[in-house]
């Protein structure tokens, strides 16, 4: 069955590899970006390439308006929702709480927390049979460090993550009656551009080596787990917060 998912920061990363996962499905893949439009675009043309539909939608996913007008968008070129990856968000560069300004926290908690939740909550007032929806799932991209702390590193996206859990827990019992299901995967040590941002573009491969696997992971083998959850082959798979980080 052809399924039509949004992915939220699919224009790099684990987003993006999501993204061609699904259209080598032959899915309809929305993907949503805040400033990348070239690379939002690249991942189009490789959704397309793969077998799927593709549309580049623009939304700052922080803000509620630019949430609303994702999905009606995404409603409007693919019809009913069927998947959400909660994928975007941000990460500062390393320090410790005692160094973190008041304006970094609240810039890290409204862009990885409050996006989250506005889209969840649109994804399942959208998905629900008494909306015309049919069901559904979402998938939240959390991260290892929600069980770490990530002390000395970034604690405001270890705890902006880990409300992500507890919103993944609480929304699949609540959404759950109307067949919707919610999932967390929680990613490390995975090759992504993300770890220039904090200051260490080898923290991975680092990091990585250190796992019982013995390497860093590759934003496919994220995106592939990501893709099973939305499937219906994990249709009796909901609350849960799997782990991708090699073992640790």
């Amino acid at each position: 069955m052809t399924k039509s998912i949004l992915v939220t920061g699919a224009g790099r990363g684990i987003g993006r590899a999501t993204a061609l996962i699904a259209g080598a499905r032959g899915w309809n893949v929305a993907v949503n970006f805040l400033r990348n439009e070239a690379s939002a675009r690249a991942t189009a043309e490789e959704v397309e390439r793969a077998g799927g539909r593709a549309v580049c939608i623009q939304a700052d996913v922080a803000r509620e308006a630019d949430v609303l007008r994702l999905f009606d968008r995404t409603a409007e070129v693919f019809g009913p929702l069927d998947g959400l990856v909660n994928n975007a968000g941000v990460v500062g560069p390393a320090q410790p709480l005692t160094a973190m300004s008041a304006e970094r926290i609240d810039a890290m908690l409204r862009t990885n927390v409050l996006s989250a939740f506005l889209c969840a909550r649109e994804a399942a007032r959208r998905m629900a049979p008494a909306a015309g929806g049919r069901g559904g799932a979402i998938v939240n991209v959390s991260s290892l460090a929600a069980r770490t702390g990530a002390p000395g590193e970034y604690m405001d996206y270890a705890g902006a993550k880990a409300a992500m859990d507890a919103m993944t827990l609480g929304l699949s019992k609540e959404a759950g009656p109307d067949g919707i299901r919610v999932n967390s995967v929680r990613p490390a040590f995975i090759d992504t551009e993300i770890h220039a941002t904090s200051g260490n573009p080898e923290r991975a491969r680092v990091l990585g080596a250190t796992t019982p696997l013995g390497r860093e992971g590759q934003p496919s083998e994220v995106g592939e787990l990501i893709v099973w959850l939305l499937s219906d082959a994990a249709s009796y798979v909901t609350g849960a917060v799997i782990d991708v980080a090699g073992g640790k």
